[in-house]
């Protein structure tokens, strides 16, 4: 999968001159983690996540000190730009979604600005879009697995299971590279097996139902 499948392209955004008090009611009215900061070209200049934003003083309560806990006041940071990470991790549209995985699963990044060639902001890929896309129901993969072979003019069987897809039919090492090539494309699809052997199991070869829905 590639990531502008996967990312979602209605992004809040900040500028640099957000205020902190309005970032944070964002964050929290569209239950987002982060958010990119763009400029008024929509490039983007930075990323200011929940943990940007609690660097702002939180005061502390007496209550729960035995005693009055007394605070030097201190600069209180007012807008995004004093708080946000400059120069965040970005991907491009059409990078693989498991690279983008591979970055926010090795760091603390939960999600990534997708940027054009120009660094204009397109999209947002998240580690929950990528969740959602592999929480998708197995008979949903099997009607666009169904749908692709189709489109593919052959008649291999398909059957998925927890993700998994299973192809029966390809005989010769190209058409069993086809096959594990174009079921990988599919959204949630979580591995794809072709077993050497021809069509053995129980399947529903591919155009044989109608109605199928569309791939995503």
């Amino acid at each position: 999968m590639l990531v502008r499948e996967v990312m979602t392209t209605d992004v809040v955004t900040v500028r640099v001159e957000t205020h902190v008090k309005q970032a944070l009611t964002l964050l929290d009215e569209h239950n987002i983690t982060s958010t990119p900061v763009i400029d008024s070209e929509h490039r983007v200049v930075g990323l200011v996540s929940e943990a940007d934003l609690l660097r702002a003083p939180v005061l502390r309560d007496p209550r729960a000190h035995m005693s009055p806990v007394a605070e030097e006041p201190g600069d209180v940071a007012l807008f995004v730009g004093e708080v946000m990470t400059r120069h965040p991790t970005v991907v491009e549209p059409d990078a693989d979604v498991a690279e983008a995985v591979d970055v926010m699963t090795s760091t603390a990044v939960k999600s990534l600005p997708v940027v054009d060639d120009r660094h204009l902001l397109v999209g947002m890929i998240s580690r929950h879009d990528v969740v959602h896309l592999l929480a998708r129901a197995d008979d949903a993969i099997k009607a666009s697995v169904e749908q692709l072979l189709d489109e593919l003019g052959v008649g291999w069987l398909a059957t998925v299971k927890d993700g998994l897809v299973t192809v029966q039919g390809p005989q010769s090492r190209n058409e069993r590279d086809l096959a594990r090539t174009a079921v990988a494309t599919v959204a949630g699809v979580r591995g794809v097996e072709v077993p050497a052997s021809g069509p053995t199991g129980s399947g529903h070869r591919a155009g044989d139902r109608l109605g199928h829905p569309g791939r995503d």
